[in-house]
């Protein structure tokens, strides 16, 4: 076994030229790493000894390849929970390690924009709003001087390490005092399962956590969403079906709630009447 500086990277052009599932992809583009995400699968033999050969030839040579910050960071990403019968280690996935993502530019742009709004809606429902680091720089361009006054740079809660690292990642958390009032994925991309999981990590560490969850999508990715919610995974949590407590709001929906009348005096509960519910 190679240590973690000595690691090949596939991004070697003597490697990504070689095998057969990169050769014919552009160089470093993302979601190659799909290939292996999915149930076993064999790896061509040309693919095999050309793998085991270069493994072998740097055991005995051991180049060094420098990690990168967010490769350090992968490494050092986990946790320690108590459950029942004892401490686990558990891994917390870095906010911005979807390689899968294939949004476009506009796409992301319109999620940016879309967690604008939704910082925006809480501001002028009295909330404070927690927006994650990754994101912070980019939203902020889309949002008011008055919205920007109710962001808070630090989550005032006393949960495990695991629990913490995992809600700062939400896309947008709605405060009330100490508490979290409700909490917004934003998904843009063919990942619908990076939002949801993150979900249903949130909910696997804190079982008593009652606050609504919500997936804010295209409206023409609903049936997508909703087909994701109910997915066996999230359906069979012991701690019960993650669409009793997520539902999905549109991006249309976002935009019409915040341009009502006199919403700055409208209650949260108004989400309710909008979003679309997994459980029928």
């Amino acid at each position: 076994m190679l240590s973690p500086e000595h690691a090949v990277p596939q991004t070697l052009p003597e490697v990504w030229n070689t095998l057969s599932f990169t050769k014919d992809v552009v160089p470093g583009s993302v979601g190659w790493g799909a290939h292996f995400q999915r149930s076993l699968r064999r790896i061509p033999d040309d693919d095999a000894a050309f793998l085991m050969g270069m493994l072998s030839e740097q055991a005995q040579a051991k180049k060094n390849y420098p990690l990168s910050t967010k490769d350090r960071r992968a490494l050092e990403d986990t946790a320690t929970v108590m459950t029942a019968t004892g401490n686990i280690s558990v891994a917390i996935p870095d906010d911005n390690s979807d390689e899968t993502s294939d949004a476009s530019p506009a796409e992301a742009r319109e999620s940016h924009q879309i967690q604008g709004i939704l910082a925006d809606l809480g501001a002028k429902m009295g909330f404070r709003v927690w927006l994650p680091k990754a994101d912070r720089e980019r939203v902020l361009s889309t949002i008011t001087d008055d919205v920007r006054e109710s962001l808070i740079d630090q989550l005032p809660m006393n949960y495990n390490e695991a629990t913490v690292r995992t809600i700062e990642q939400i896309d947008v958390l709605w405060l009330r005092g100490r508490s979290i009032a409700r909490a917004f994925e934003v998904e843009h991309t063919t990942a619908i399962y990076s939002g949801l999981l993150r979900m249903a990590d949130l909910v696997a560490l804190q079982p008593d956590i009652r606050i609504p969850l919500h997936i804010v999508a295209p409206a023409s990715r609903t049936e997508a969403v909703l087909e994701q919610i109910r997915r066996p995974v999230f359906s069979l949590l012991d701690t019960g079906r993650l669409g009793e407590r997520c539902s999905l709001l549109t991006y249309d929906a976002v935009r019409e709630i915040v341009e009502l009348p006199h919403v700055q005096h409208l209650r949260d509960q108004i989400i309710s009447e909008y979003q679309i519910d997994a459980e029928e």
